[in-house]
C-alpha cells in the first residue's frame, strides 16, 4: 500500500514538473518571438530612415536648381528647408512621421513652382533631380509599407492568446507608430512636367 501511494506521489510530481516545463517553454518561446518581432520593427524603421535621408540629401540640389529660376519664391524655399531640418532632427518614428508630412507638403509646393517657369521644366539638372526624387519617393513608399507590416505582425502576435498573457508578463506593449500619410501629403498640388 505504501508503495502504491509513493508511486502516485511521484507521478503527480512528474506531471507537475512536466506541466511547469511546458509553461516555461511556452513563455520562453513567445518571449523570443516578441523580441525578434520588435527587432524587425527597429530594423525596418532604419530602412525607412535610409530612404528619408536620401530624399533629404536630394532636396538642397533641387532647391538650388529651382532658386536659379524662381528667386522670388523665398517662402517656399524656407518651408522646404525648415521641413528638411525637422526630418533630419527627428529622433523617433513619431517625430519623423510628422516631419515627413511637413516635407511632403513643402516639396509639393516647390515642385508646383516649376509650372510657372518653362525654362526650369526643361532644365536637364532639374529633370534628373525630379527623376531621382520620384524614385526615392517610390522607395519610401515600399519601406513604409514594410515597416507597417512589421508593426502589424508584432501587434497581432502579442494580442493572440496565450501570447497576450506572456506579453503582459514580459512588459511588451502594442506599437501604435504606424507610418500613415498626413493630410498635407494628400493635398499635394498636381505637377505636370
Amino acid at each position: 500500500m505504501m508503495r502504491r501511494g509513493l508511486w502516485i506521489a511521484v507521478a503527480v510530481v512528474v506531471v507537475i514538473v512536466v506541466a511547469g516545463l511546458l509553461v516555461a517553454g511556452s513563455y520562453v518561446s513567445a518571449h523570443n518571438q516578441m523580441v525578434a518581432k520588435q527587432q524587425a520593427i527597429h530594423a525596418q524603421w532604419s530602412n525607412v530612415n535610409v530612404v528619408l535621408q536620401r530624399r533629404a540629401d536630394l532636396i538642397p540640389n533641387l532647391v538650388a536648381t529651382v532658386k536659379g529660376y524662381a528667386t522670388h519664391e523665398e517662402k517656399v524655399f524656407a518651408d522646404v528647408d525648415q521641413a528638411r531640418e525637422a526630418l533630419l532632427a527627428a529622433h523617433d518614428p513619431k517625430s519623423a512621421m510628422q516631419a515627413n508630412g511637413q516635407l511632403d507638403g513643402a516639396l509639393g509646393r516647390l515642385l508646383a513652382i516649376s509650372e510657372n517657369y518653362p525654362n526650369l521644366k526643361a532644365n536637364e539638372n532639374f529633370l534628373q533631380l525630379q527623376d531621382q526624387l520620384e524614385g526615392t519617393e517610390n522607395r519610401i513608399a515600399v519601406e513604409r509599407h514594410r515597416y507597417n507590416e512589421d508593426v502589424q505582425d508584432y501587434n497581432t502576435y502579442i494580442q493572440q492568446i496565450p501570447n497576450s498573457i506572456w506579453a503582459r508578463i514580459g512588459g511588451f506593449q502594442p506599437d501604435n507608430d504606424y507610418f500613415t500619410s498626413t493630410p498635407a501629403a494628400q493635398q499635394v498640388p498636381t505637377v505636370k512636367f
